[in-house]
């Protein structure tokens, strides 16, 4: 594996042994970071809109999971 710093930019060359799957995950990790690096909201701002969100979702989904 090869790390290099060019301009504004890190560029990684990894190995094609590594295991997809993982480097899928650790990608979606730092698309998280970037995505979040200015946020201002609070942990505890963002589990209440999550909680919220789940609640409206299952609501109008319960039916396709509880038949009776």
């Amino acid at each position: 594996m090869t790390i290099e710093r060019v301009n504004n930019e890190i560029i990684i060359r990894i190995p094609d042994i590594v295991d997809p799957d993982k480097l899928q995950r650790l990608i979606n990790y730092l698309v998280y970071q970037e995505a979040t690096s200015k946020s201002e909201a609070r942990q505890e701002d963002v589990g209440q809109l999550s909680s919220e969100i789940n609640k409206n979702w299952w609501e109008k989904n319960k039916d396709r999971f509880l038949k009776e």
